[in-house]
């Protein structure tokens, strides 16, 4: 990699510096190792642009690899949706692995380090184990089961891998020191029995490897040379460095752990087991709920891939924990999306508005852009007739002098059409006005050439014509939280914190063009903000949501 392309952040840098000691740069292998047991997060999101990026930029080859060693809680379906995920992100792996694919030699490394005195079979209760552990000041105390024979410790585990005891009552346990500072170095656990069917490997197997076994150890089969992780595991290294001193062979790469902060996201949780519980709970509809931090979540809201790589990008990667203001994300979601989501017209909020002096039984089809800031995408056509939706929002009978809209007996241009000017309201019972009366210029058309055409007004206004309105759902979103760190009170349960008007349903107005919209397409709502069509929808009825604002408003609300 070039360093001139751009400023290393640390982790280049220790790169850097590993290539400058001599470390080969064919030997650079990177891999992104997710737990199949639910969907990837926004903070995944960063991880998987860090590790695939590096990949792009050393030309080097990147592994998928499951962390599949706990099947209670893992399943297909969460492997299929993280696989999903990366490739929309816009990224290949060179291999996809398993560390179930190592179950055998991980297997078999533990048989030799039992033969050579390095771990033993403990049958303490997890009770008994957590008083024998000691404390973070204290020295733990040897298990009563730490010198079993040799020969002792290979039958039961033996036995333990056939299934003949049930869960809970043996572990296999490194044996280190049980009085290392080092919490995690006090003979940590290797294997547990779980009596599970696994997604991959069936019932073949009764114990499975603990995450600190199998990590280093898969990162060295696969010949990783840099294996990256949040900084909770930075205690976790200790325990990394020293399972592989025991199976280390000089003529291979030896894999080095290194520690980046996490990227905690205002007004949500990217905890996977806060996320489930959201979900189990129906405090969403499902784990790609547009409100979800999750990237099916934001893929679904209609976040584009360039968003969230730019994203990414942005807040770059830290040695110190922090909250990202989730507003940064829109921005970046924002700015993609102007330059490439088509602009069409809806209204949300309609109130009648009725041109008196346009012909009865008249209809024009006009032109309109379909965007602003990219002329190629060209121009589609829309119906215009007597009797239209405007926003009610876009009309005030009587308004002070920064009101550049549609008033009584002031004028405005219809987007892409002509100049109507207010002239009376109808209003009901209860002086909610139902219609707007107008008259309009025949001469001023925008585009038409004529001289009036030209003319000039203060305000214009969207509209749909409402014998071609398609009717629509359309999902309103909302922060899911009100409080910007819900995680950050641990006496107070993150859900309190939940927002009640975290989506608002209402039905709104569409032009037709955008009765063939497909799933997933995103479009500009000229002056209401960048929505998406939703997998919800079907033939009978077309479902938006709500992507972004125009611009950020939130910043506004929350100082009011």
């Amino acid at each position: 990699m070039s360093t001139q392309e751009k400023p290393l952040n640390f982790i280049e840098q220790i790169i850097e510096e590993d290539l400058k000691n001599g470390f080969p740069n064919d030997k650079l292998h990177f891999r992104f190792p997710p737990e199949p047991n639910g969907y990837l997060h926004v903070g995944h999101a960063s991880a998987i642009c860090l590790n695939f990026g590096l990949g792009n930029d050393y030309q080097a080859p990147v592994n998928l690899r499951f962390d599949d060693t706990n099947p209670a809680k893992e399943e297909q379906e969460f492997v299929d949706a993280i696989k999903r995920d990366i490739e929309w992100l816009g990224f290949t792996w060179t291999n996809e692995c398993y560390a179930s694919d190592y179950f055998q030699k991980l297997y078999e490394w533990a048989i030799e380090f039992i033969k050579n005195g390095k771990a033993y079979v403990d049958s303490q209760s997890s009770e008994e184990m957590a008083i024998q552990k000691g404390t973070p000041t204290t020295p733990g105390n040897d298990s009563p089961y730490r010198n079993r024979s040799v020969e002792e410790n290979l039958d039961l585990f033996t036995r333990m891998k056939n299934g003949e005891f049930p869960n809970g009552t043996h572990i296999l346990r490194a044996k280190i020191s049980m009085g290392a500072n080092n919490m995690l170095m006090r003979d940590p656990i290797m294997y547990r029995i779980l009596h599970a069917h696994h997604h991959r490997t069936g019932n073949d197997w009764c114990i499975y490897p603990m995450y600190d076994w199998a990590h280093g150890e898969s990162d060295y089969l696969e010949q990783i040379s840099h294996s990256f992780c949040t900084l909770e595991f930075l205690p976790h290294r200790e325990l990394y460095d020293w399972f592989l001193n025991q199976i280390y062979d000089s003529t291979k790469v030896r894999p080095k752990q290194r520690e980046f902060a996490r990227r905690n996201l205002s007004h949500t949780v990217v905890s996977k087991r806060k996320l489930l519980q959201l979900v189990e709970e129906k405090h969403v509809t499902s784990w790609d709920d547009p409100r979800m931090s999750t990237i099916s979540g934001m893929r679904r809201r209609g976040y584009s891939p360039m968003a969230i790589r730019n994203f990414a990008n942005t807040i770059g990667i830290a040695k110190r924990t922090n909250l990202i203001d989730v507003s940064l994300l829109e921005f970046c979601v924002r700015e993609d999306l102007n330059k490439t989501a088509p602009r069409v017209m809806a209204v949300l909020n309609p109130v009648k508005l009725v041109i008196t002096n346009y012909p009865e039984g008249k209809e024009e089809i006009l032109e309109a852009e379909n965007s602003q800031e990219d002329e190629s995408l060209g121009f589609r056509k829309v119906p215009f007739s007597k009797e239209l939706y405007i926003e009610r929002e876009d009309f005030q009978e009587e308004a002070n002098k920064k009101f550049f809209r549609l008033t009584l007996g002031t004028e405005v241009r219809l987007k892409n059409a002509y100049i109507i000017k207010s002239e009376s309201v109808v209003k009901d019972a209860d002086g909610t006005i139902n219609e707007i009366h107008c008259t309009y210029d025949e001469d001023s058309r925008s585009g038409s050439g004529s001289e009036a055409s030209q003319r000039k007004v203060k305000g214009t206004i969207h509209w749909v014509a409402i014998n071609h309105a398609i009717q629509a759902e359309v999902r309103l979103y909302d922060r899911l939280f009100t409080h910007e760190n819900p995680d950050g009170d641990k006496d107070v349960d993150f859900k309190e914190y939940i927002n009640p008007n975290s989506l608002r349903v209402i039905t709104g107005y569409l032009e037709p063009s955008l009765a063939t919209a497909k799933n997933g397409e995103r479009f500009q709502f000229q002056r209401l903000g960048y929505f998406c069509v939703d997998k919800d929808s079907s033939a009978e009825k077309i479902v938006f949501n709500k992507t972004v604002e125009l611009k950020d408003t939130w910043a506004k609300v929350s100082s009011d």
